[in-house]
């Protein structure tokens, strides 16, 4: 896991597994991104669509960050057209913390200020070489070991426990 890659952009810690997970507008796009998680993950567990026959985001998503809450990946990449009804879902579930990103900016500082651990994206709304960089800013990014951060994602699992989630 100590294992570095450098692909177009920021070094890449080697991952053990992530989840992948499309609904059908993200189908068309997942292949591509499988394949580039592949070069930074020892396991990619791909869910969701298998075709553009329609399928449901929430029961996709719900499958894909259950594997986080498990402890069996630490991240997950969800597709959807906008990114937004993936995200959503997510964000719903205990312990995770989703945001949709569709520049390197965001999907960069989302891990480094708010530890988010499922990045959200629409096919419909960026092609291939965007999604690419976004995902692999993505994969860079590690949350920061600055106090004010650490205590902002405290006080949003304050928020979950209060919740009852």
């Amino acid at each position: 896991m100590s294992e570095t890659l450098a692909a177009s952009g920021p070094a890449i810690r080697r991952r053990k597994a992530i989840a992948l997970a499309a609904d059908h507008a993200g189908f068309p796009m997942k292949g591509f991104i499988r394949e580039l998680l592949a070069q930074h993950c020892d396991e990619v567990i791909a869910l969701g669509a298998t075709s553009e026959e329609p399928v449901d985001f929430p029961d996709v998503t719900r499958e894909a960050v259950g594997l986080i809450q498990s402890g069996k990946v630490e991240r997950a990449v969800l597709v959807c057209g906008t990114g937004a009804g993936a995200c959503i879902a997510a964000n719903k579930m205990a312990s995770i913390r989703a945001a949709v990103a569709h520049d390197t900016y965001v999907a960069r500082q989302c891990v480094e200020h708010d530890d988010v651990n499922v990045l959200c994206i629409g096919a419909w709304i960026v092609g291939p070489q965007i999604a690419a960089e976004v995902t692999r800013a993505f994969l860079a990014a590690q949350f920061s070991t600055e106090p004010q951060f650490r205590r902002r994602v405290e006080k949003l699992a304050e928020m979950d426990r209060a919740r009852g989630a």
